[in-house]
């Protein structure tokens, strides 16, 4: 049966610098057993809540199965960590949980990929043992809750999915996009 195991909402960044400087210290109360989530915003509390450049990224899930034994979200700053689901085969669809207070549908926009920071915090070679298997980038689609626990879980197709351009592409238009509404006519 799916079960959520761990949730994480942490008001800050841990992982900037180097790797090899080792992570900030967590927030008290980073871990948590609930977590309130926005449509279209993210997680209450959390550093990417409302910020326009994370709203198709606001909410990451990865599988307890990816992981080695004994890691946890603080780890890998992710925000879901469930087990018995296949998260990292779901993006282009709607993954819907209910841990009790009511179904909450998550766009699954792209996989999240894993950075060097894996192989400090988790363990050497962490960072290419996860590639593939890191977890998903999600949009919230409801506002509610989510609770450590068993969670009923179901994925249906995305109406029009909105496919993924890579990174570079979206600095391009963006650069166009600055260079257009400069340009004098």
């Amino acid at each position: 049966m799916p079960a959520i195991v761990e949730l994480l909402a942490s008001p800050v960044h841990r992982f900037e610098g180097r790797p090899s400087d080792g992570p900030a210290p967590a927030p008290p109360g980073e871990v948590v057993t609930s977590i309130q989530i926005r449509a279209g915003l993210g997680i209450v509390g959390d550093r990417y809540f409302g910020k326009p450049a994370h709203r198709d990224a606001s909410v990451t899930v990865i599988a307890r199965e990816s992981l080695p034994a004994g890691t946890g979200l603080a780890a890998v700053r992710r925000n879901i960590l469930v087990t018995g689901l296949p998260v990292d085969d779901l993006v282009g669809q709607i993954l819907t949980l209910d841990s009790g207070d009511g179904p909450i549908r998550l766009q699954v926009n792209r996989k999240a990929h894993p950075c060097a920071w894996m192989d400090v915090t988790v363990a050497p070679g962490a960072w290419k043992a996860l590639r593939g298997h890191g977890g998903i980038r999600c949009t919230p689609l409801d506002d509610g809750i989510l609770s450590v626990g068993p969670v009923t879980a179901f994925c249906t197709a995305a109406d029009g999915p909105q496919p993924h351009r890579p990174r570079q592409e979206r600095r391009v238009d963006r650069q166009h996009d600055i260079n257009m509404s400069t340009s004098s006519d």
